[in-house]
């Protein structure tokens, strides 16, 4: 064990669309789709504890994937996260927190696990307390990550769209992910399929938000308060859709400030999830 704490940074992550791949090995589990990693995302400090504890912005925090990582790398630690992203809205932040565990966890305890080792760890936490199917893979990637094959480093295969750029959200509320994928997700899958082939067909920002608009319609998720400021967006001439899952509409560069929402803005973060100082 080291003598200082670790602590690593987790870009958020925007899911525009995805199709959920079931499998009885959680490393095989996973999804295949596309999103975006923000420049917005979670700092996670791990400290060697009497008694594991998980606190996310100075509260107490339930999140079992974070806990199941820690058993996993069999150390007992407390852990510290801090986020401006809103909680259970379509950011990944469990996935987030359970990365950001696994790496600082591997260097406060010298743990002596591989990134991709790690990244495992994560996703498999994650998988198995049902909150999340592809987000750890994409935040360890960074950028505009396209998940062509699900599961961990093993055994997916990740592309990504060249380029860069501003992103705004709004958040309406919460999603509970479990309750999405607890239930059938046929109609959600293949409509997944279709966007992620066409999406590899032109991979570009601007295709990808447009199928992810017509994901979130085709899968039935929409609300009506989403519809209506994806709607007021595109009435001024942008583009926006759904973060996957959560309430929250997501525009890239100014489409919902043009549309007269309070947005807030953030970037498309390069890089995947790394230690910090």
């Amino acid at each position: 064990m080291s003598d200082e704490d670790g602590r690593a940074f987790v870009p958020g992550h925007v899911t525009g669309f995805f199709s959920s791949h079931e499998a009885d090995d959680p490393e095989r589990a996973g999804s295949r789709g596309a999103g975006l990693a923000l420049s917005d995302g979670v700092t996670v400090t791990v400290e060697p504890a009497a008694e594991t504890s998980i606190e996310l912005d100075g509260e107490y925090a339930s999140v079992e994937a974070g806990r199941r990582v820690l058993d996993e790398l069999d150390v007992t630690a407390r852990v510290t996260a801090e986020t401006d992203l809103p909680v259970g809205a379509g950011f990944g932040v469990s996935g987030a927190l359970a990365l950001g565990t696994a790496l600082a966890a591997n260097d406060a305890f010298d743990c002596g696990r591989s990134e991709n080792e790690l990244v495992t760890v994560a996703h498999v936490a994650e998988v198995a307390a049902g909150t999340g199917l592809g987000d750890v893979v994409a935040q360890s990637r960074g950028g505009v990550p396209i998940r062509l094959e699900p599961g961990a480093p093993e055994y997916n295969r990740l592309d990504g769209v060249p380029a860069r750029t501003r992103v705004e959200y709004c958040s309406l509320g919460e999603l509970s992910t479990a309750e999405v994928l607890a239930g059938n997700t046929d109609r959600l899958s293949e409509a997944g399929v279709n966007a992620l082939v066409d999406l590899v067909t032109e991979p570009t920002l601007d295709e990808f938000v447009r199928l992810s608009r017509e994901f979130a319609e085709e899968a039935d998720l929409l609300t009506d308060d989403v519809r209506a400021v994806i709607e007021d967006v595109e009435a001024e001439g942008g583009q926006a859709s759904m973060a996957m899952l959560g309430e929250t509409v997501f525009a890239l560069g100014t489409g919902l400030t043009d549309a007269g929402y309070d947005a807030t803005a953030c970037e498309v973060h390069p890089g995947g999830a790394t230690l910090v100082e």
